[in-house]
Parts: structure tokens; sequence; C-alpha cells
């Protein structure tokens, strides 16, 4: 019984306010679908990675897009840091399996996975961006908006940045994360 109220002690804790519809304390929606990593496609479900720890989730808008590069060239960069947290990182984007293995290894050093956003992953988080987008490969995509969810191992949100802008999705989600391993121990 103690549990649920120090989970829920720490997403007040951790809350930012956001534009996101899953606000901190909700239920973060369970999902199976694929990604890849290091160029190795993956089968990816929620539920799986909570059982490690924290998780993660970062949307991103498309693949091989400038913010989008840089954004998951420095969730790489901070993986070890993540890892020693205990969390587990997983980009998602609207783009498909194949664009994203390619992109996995390429701008995410191989460090961690993203996987292909469908369309009731998109909703169940509220991150469609609104419009269509042609990526730099002549797709179109429903794009997502940049919105990052750190999810407790309860399922339950704890932290939430939803800003256009890459900057601030690594240290808000790192310290996030820390902030979760802190008031666990």
């Amino acid at each position: 019984m103690r549990l649920p109220l120090i989970a829920a002690a720490v997403a007040a804790l951790l809350a930012v306010p956001a534009e996101a519809a899953l606000a901190p304390g909700a239920k973060a929606p369970d999902f199976a679908t694929r990604g890849a990593v290091a160029g190795k496609i993956v089968n990816v479900r929620l539920h799986d990675l909570l059982r490690k720890g924290p998780v993660v989730l970062y949307f991103f808008p498309a693949a091989y897009t400038g913010g989008c590069n840089a954004e998951a060239a420095a969730f790489a960069e901070k993986i070890p840091e993540f890892t020693r947290a205990g969390a587990t990182v997983l980009g998602m984007s609207a783009d498909s399996v194949d664009v994203l293995q390619k992109f996995s290894s390429e701008k995410c050093a191989g460090k961690f996975t993203v996987a292909s956003a469908g369309p009731n992953v998109v909703k169940g988080y509220d991150v469609a961006l609104g419009r269509s987008i042609k990526t730099p490969g002549g797709a179109t995509i429903n794009a997502t908006s940049r919105t990052s969810y750190v999810i407790a191992p309860d399922g339950r949100v704890a932290y939430v940045h939803d800003d256009p802008s890459p900057t601030g999705h690594i240290t808000g989600t790192l310290a996030a994360v820390q902030g979760l391993g802190k008031r666990r121990s």
C-alpha cells in the first residue's frame, strides 16, 4: 500500500507542466511494435521494458531531420548515465521500421532502440503533430510531436517534457530518472 503512495509523491515532485494528454501520474498505455537497435530489427513491448526499470519514451517528429538527428546523438551520448540510473531509453516516431533500422545505427550510434509508432500509440500518448511532413528520404508521414515521457516501473508517467525544441529533453528525463532512483533507495 505504501509503494503506490510513494510513486504518486515521486510523480508529483517530478512533474512539470506539459501540453501532452498524459499527465504525470497517468497510466502509460502499453504497446507492442517493431523497432531497431544497431541496425537489427527487434520487437518492442513497453510492459517488458518496465520489468527492467523506468523507461524514457521519447517521441521525435522524423528520422534524418536536423533536430531529430541532434536529439538522437545527445541521447546516445548519455546512455551510460541512463543505464547507471536503471533506465531504458526508447525513441519513437511514425517512420517505418526500415528507415529506423538505418537511423538506429547511424544517428543513435547503436546505443538504444528506436521504434515505429503506429496510430494507436500516437493517439494513446497524444503525440500527433497534426500535420504530415515529407521526410528527407521522400516519404510523407504523419509526424509526432517532440514529447518525452519518463515512465516509472509501475507503468505510471513520472515526468513529461513536451517541447518542439530538442533542448531540454535529455537533461530533463535524465534528472527525472535519477530522482526516481534516489526516492526508491
